[in-house]
């Protein structure tokens, strides 16, 4: 048996309970992971709260997508991407349904090997975000030489994709509150603060021009400036901005119309994870709660500014 996080119901993080449940024995092509880490993501909040619906028949809902931990039993056959997985082996798994537990088991093709160099928490946080900005960056095709603005550089999603535009060659301009731009600069960003006048601050940071746009906040300001500065619409993306979709933008994710990025996505790791063990990532600091807390975490979560990824850790 192991203890997980479910929602009962649909609504706010009170309706968040820790239940025991059943770890299956792994059965071919499967293994089962002591969990020391579970991401937690905004998505996980919007399962529950009703925003992908709510039909009773879904309830209750395990949450949880993404975990770093230690195989403890491996099925016939079970091989990752990176190649056969063994008892003992200290691994990242993304997309693993239910991850707000205590150990779960999963198909061994999502599971990697997690870098000695990278915490539980910091290796449990990275696939899901890392995944979009990877996408994000592939889409306008970043490349040396280019310079790209990115819509709220100092989230999540952004801040990697900041760091993966400069990792291939690219000037890069970033939105961000004033408390938040030390850390653009310190990556290597030219940071400016959104608001009215954001055009005329993007045109002084970047005189000769942008090449390409990644939007991670979904805003009007943050479309139509891109659009102002931006010649080919189809280097202009966004992971948010759906209600957009007529001016001709990229959109990616779950949106109405977007590119999920299967593939991108599934092989982001491969970029990700050495870049993060070699530092040549900046990961957001992570701020952990005990998993039976997760409510605590959901929260903070809610209200959309965390300053930070936030993870769960089983063990406390």
């Amino acid at each position: 048996m192991a203890t997980a996080v479910v929602a009962a119901a649909y609504g706010g993080p009170e309706v968040l309970s820790v239940v025991e449940a059943e770890v299956p024995p792994p059965g071919p092509g499967e293994v089962t992971i002591e969990v020391r880490a579970a991401g937690v993501n905004p998505i996980d909040y919007k399962l529950y709260s009703g925003a992908f619906g709510s039909s009773p028949d879904n309830l209750p809902v395990r949450l949880g997508l993404e975990v770093a931990g230690v195989v403890t039993e491996v099925g016939p056959g079970a091989a990752g991407p990176a190649g056969p997985l063994s008892v003992g082996d200290e691994v990242v798994a993304y997309p693993v349904p239910g991850g707000y537990a205590t150990a779960v088991t999963v198909p061994a093709k999502a599971v990697v090997p997690k870098p000695t160099e990278l915490s539980w928490e910091q290796a449990s946080g990275l696939l899901l975000v890392g995944g979009t900005a990877v996408h994000a960056v592939s889409v306008v095709q970043v490349s040396s030489g280019d310079t790209v603005l990115v819509h709220g550089g100092s989230g999540a999603v952004g801040l990697l994709a900041v760091q993966l535009s400069l990792a291939a060659g690219a000037t890069v301009v970033a939105t961000a509150s004033e408390r938040n731009q030390a850390l653009l600069r310190e990556v290597g960003a030219v940071a400016v603060t959104y608001g009215p006048g954001l055009l005329d601050r993007v045109n002084q940071a970047a005189p000769a021009g942008v090449d390409a746009a990644i939007d991670a906040v979904g805003t009007d300001e943050a479309i139509d400036v891109s659009l102002a500065l931006v010649a080919e619409q189809s280097r202009i993306v966004s992971i948010a901005a759906f209600h957009r979709a007529d001016t001709g933008i990229k959109l990616i994710g779950r949106g109405p119309g977007a590119d999920p990025g299967t593939e991108i996505r599934a092989n982001a790791w491969r970029q990700l994870l050495p870049l993060a063990a070699t530092g040549k990532l900046t990961l957001l600091p992570a701020r952990t709660y005990p998993l039976a807390e997760a409510a605590k975490a959901h929260t903070l979560l809610a209200q959309g500014h965390p300053n930070g990824k936030l993870a769960l850790l089983p063990a406390q």
